[in-house]
């Protein structure tokens, strides 16, 4: 089990079993909770990264391992720590706060 997971870093994460339209497998995921809630629960708030880039207002492109993907905010998850593979990297500060300007908008405006 990873024990420091801080946010925005970014981690291979068991999505299955879904259903419906949701994203599945294990795929790249952003840490999106705060540190002290990663600290202290056993569950942690991604958002995954699908290869697929599709110019939704609510997507963030992003680089990880030297291949683009688009953050899918449409796709926020609780998952338990159980989920979490390994770490892949962490987003730069432009990716955070484009990421940060769209959750704003999507989830307070």
């Amino acid at each position: 089990m990873v024990k420091s997971i801080n946010q925005y870093e970014v981690y291979w994460i068991s999505l299955d079993p879904t259903l419906g339209r949701k994203i599945a497998r294990a795929r790249p995921c952003v840490v999106v909770s705060p540190d002290e809630m990663n600290q202290y629960l056993r569950t942690i708030i991604v958002i995954p990264i699908t290869s697929t880039i599709k110019n939704y207002p609510w997507r963030v492109d992003c680089m990880v391992s030297a291949r683009k993907g688009s953050i899918a905010t449409d796709q926020i998850r609780v998952v338990d720590r159980t989920r979490i593979g390994s770490k892949i990297g962490e987003l730069s500060q432009k990716e955070i706060n484009a990421l940060k300007e769209v959750m704003l908008s999507m989830l307070i405006e």
